[in-house]
């Protein structure tokens, strides 16, 4: 081990901590993956200097804390350890990770339903009573659960996994159960947008996720570690930073307008993976044409739709779509949950058919005045494919750094 600093967990997987801390405050950060048995020697015998704590240690660690900050004994929660003369001091920066997440809201009075009891959902809950919300914890067991919860709440957050990477897709309730809620915030930041965000978006209503609150409690657990203040604009350009590499890139259009070619050279510029939706179903289930041929479009786009799930979990990617796929609504959370839809425009008499079913049985113009209103919908910015796959890429780096 060479870092002073890093992040205790049990089962960490990948994390953003490193390159955040990274990029804040310029210290080397590591991931400590620590069985439960093996926790009271890790804690003992480290030479770290600061610890980031996170599921399933921030109650475990308190009583291995020589002194507890204020915040840290309100909540009953420890994320972060700083080495003392007398031992490890336990603070908590998670609280304020959650205010500044709920920056765009004005809670004072507002009913709040928080969606799980653990540790974040008591930290949640303790926060939006100290901003003077009304709060219920909501759980499967408890007083309050999905079954007896208040339906006219105003404001609801969820601190439950439900929706989190990998089961992306799913949601803790369904939001059009709540016919006067204003706000929605989601602990999760993987995906970035989930189903329950993904749904506020559709309803209407002011939604954030956890990457802000993620950053933010890095923010003062830095300075924390460091005796050191960190000014809020170098978070906020970290905040920037992150959600720009975590997003995918997602090229959609007619077929043949060129999202592959100019999918590949974006990704080859940015240094990212690259996937072809077409390419990935070919390889797993056979010949488009023949699929079309012999099963029909039906069984196609059932296929296609498996292939955007499975692709749209993927974080930092460029991914080209096949030029039908916004033919079914269900395509665009897929999406939508990690990316930025990017509309690659190309004049029609300059579109192959060769090799496309749909292309070779329809008039363009026909198959381009049914997609062109979905294409415009499901995008949030628009390149033409005029010249070289070049000047595409250019103006697409051009929009989005």
């Amino acid at each position: 081990m060479t870092a002073q600093y890093g992040l205790l967990g049990r089962k960490l997987g990948h994390s953003w901590s490193p390159q955040i801390h990274k990029a804040l405050a310029g210290y080397d950060y590591e991931l400590f993956c620590v069985e439960p048995e093996n926790l009271a020697d890790f804690l003992r015998g480290t030479p770290c200097r600061g610890l980031n704590v996170t599921i399933p240690y921030k109650k475990a660690v308190i009583p291995f804390c020589a002194a507890l900050s204020e915040r840290a004994r309100r909540l009953g929660s420890v994320n972060t350890m700083v080495r003392r003369a007398d031992g490890w001091f336990g603070d908590n920066t998670d609280c304020l990770g959650f205010r500044a997440m709920l920056a765009p809201f004005d809670v004072q009075n507002a009913k709040a339903l928080v969606l799980g009891s653990g540790g974040a959902g008591t930290m949640a809950a303790q926060t939006l009573r100290e901003m003077g919300a009304r709060v219920d914890v909501v759980s499967r067991s408890g007083p309050v659960n999905y079954e007896n919860m208040d339906r006219n709440a105003d404001f609801i957050v969820n601190a439950t996994p439900v929706g989190m990477w990998p089961e992306n897709g799913q949601r803790p309730v369904d939001l059009r159960e709540f016919p006067n809620c204003r706000g929605v915030a989601d602990l999760i930041y993987n995906p970035l947008r989930t189903r329950l965000l993904l749904d506020a978006e559709a309803l209407g209503i002011p939604a954030v996720s956890g990457l802000r609150m993620l950053v933010v409690q890095a923010k003062y657990a830095a300075e924390l570690f460091t005796g050191g203040e960190l000014p809020d604009e170098r978070a906020e350009a970290v905040l920037k930073s992150l959600q720009s590499q975590m997003e995918n890139l997602v090229l959609i259009g007619m077929p043949g307008c060129g999202k592959t070619s100019v999918g590949r050279l974006l990704a080859e510029r940015l240094n990212r993976p690259f996937f072809d939706a077409d390419e990935v179903l070919t390889a797993r289930c056979g010949d488009i044409p023949t699929i079309f041929a012999e099963q029909g479009e039906a069984a196609f786009r059932a296929m296609e739709t498996e292939i955007l799930e499975e692709l749209g979990k993927q974080s930092c990617a460029v991914i080209a779509t096949g030029g039908g796929c916004v033919t079914r609504s269900e395509n665009l959370p897929l999406l939508r949950q990690n990316g930025r839809l990017i509309w690659i425009r190309r004049p029609l008499d300059a579109l192959p058919t060769e090799g496309r079913p749909l292309s070779q049985a329809n008039r363009l113009e026909t198959l381009l005045a049914q997609r062109e209103p979905l294409y415009r919908a499901w995008a949030e910015l628009a390149v033409d494919n005029t010249g070289t796959p070049y000047e595409a890429v250019r103006a697409i780096l051009e929009a989005i750094l």
